[in-house]
């Protein structure tokens, strides 16, 4: 598991999300993290709510798996495409990872289609919604 002083790459994030642990990937995240969702209409901010959304996200999707990396060679942005199930719904995505000086994650921006999936996932994270409060509350 990483420490709280780790330095994101998209193979520490790859790894992290593939391996579910929530603990290193809290440890990539900047302080000041601004996560836009593929569901909501306004960004989150903050270390703490990003935390528990990526945490709700491991919960509901299924059959998760990274298919592409794609990178900026010496730069600080990287996309990261994904396949998985949310509620018996075929989901493709992007994660947008930009890194903060220090080599944090500081905006993480995932895109997702098809709209039916998009649906899904939107009803599946609206579940979550409590447990995400009370987590970043909590944190």
């Amino acid at each position: 598991m990483a420490s709280t002083g780790a330095t994101a790459s998209p193979h520490a994030f790859r790894t992290a999300v593939e391996e579910r642990d929530t603990q290193a990937l809290e440890a990539l995240l900047a302080e000041n993290v601004v996560f836009t969702s593929p569901v909501a209409f306004k960004p989150y901010e903050g270390k703490a709510i990003t935390a528990a959304i990526l945490r709700a996200v491991i919960r509901v999707f299924e059959d998760f798996r990274y298919v592409r990396e794609i990178a900026d060679p010496g730069g600080r942005d990287h996309a990261l495409v994904f396949t998985a199930t949310v509620n018996d719904k075929q989901i493709q995505g992007c994660d947008f990872l930009h890194l903060d000086g220090e080599g944090r994650i500081d905006d993480f921006t995932v895109m997702v289609r098809p709209l039916s999936a998009a649906h899904a996932l939107a009803e599946a994270m609206g579940a979550q919604f409590d447990r995400i409060a009370a987590e970043a509350a909590g944190a």
